[in-house]
C-alpha cells in the first residue's frame, strides 16, 4: 500500500466512526460480542437501523459477524477502536476544559484549559 490508500483507508475508518449511533454501538461492543436484537434494545433504535450500522462498521472492518443459528453476533476486531475514541474523547474533554476532579488533583491548577 502507498501513502495515499493508508490515507483513504485511513478516512474511511474516521467516517465509520464518525456516526453518533455507531459510537454507541462500539461502546456497547467493548465488552464483547452482541446480537444485533441487544444491540437494538441497549440503544433504543430498530433492528434494522441497527443492522445498517452494523453492516457499515463490518464493511471497514471495525466489527466481525458470527452466525450461531438465526442469530448474528458482533464483535469488535480490535480493542484498539476503543481505544483509539476513548483518546478522542479524552482530547475533546481537554479541549473543552473538562477535567475529572482526580485529573485536576492530579495536574495541580496549571493544567486548567486555557480560556477561550
Amino acid at each position: 500500500m502507498d501513502a495515499a490508500e493508508i490515507n483513504e483507508l485511513h478516512a474511511r475508518v474516521c467516517k465509520a466512526i464518525a456516526d453518533p449511533k455507531r459510537l454507541l454501538i462500539i461502546n456497547e461492543l467493548r465488552d464483547g460480542p452482541m446480537s444485533v436484537g441487544d444491540i437494538a434494545d441497549a440503544l433504543g433504535i430498530s433492528q434494522p437501523n441497527a443492522s445498517q450500522h452494523l453492516s457499515l462498521l463490518r464493511d471497514r472492518g471495525i466489527v466481525t459477524a458470527q452466525r450461531s443459528g438465526s442469530t448474528i453476533c458482533y464483535a469488535l476486531t480490535s480493542q484498539k477502536i476503543v481505544q483509539a475514541v476513548d483518546l478522542l474523547g479524552e482530547f475533546m474533554a481537554e479541549e473543552l476544559g473538562w477535567r475529572s476532579p482526580d485529573a485536576q488533583a492530579v495536574a495541580g491548577p496549571s493544567a486548567e484549559a486555557p480560556a477561550r
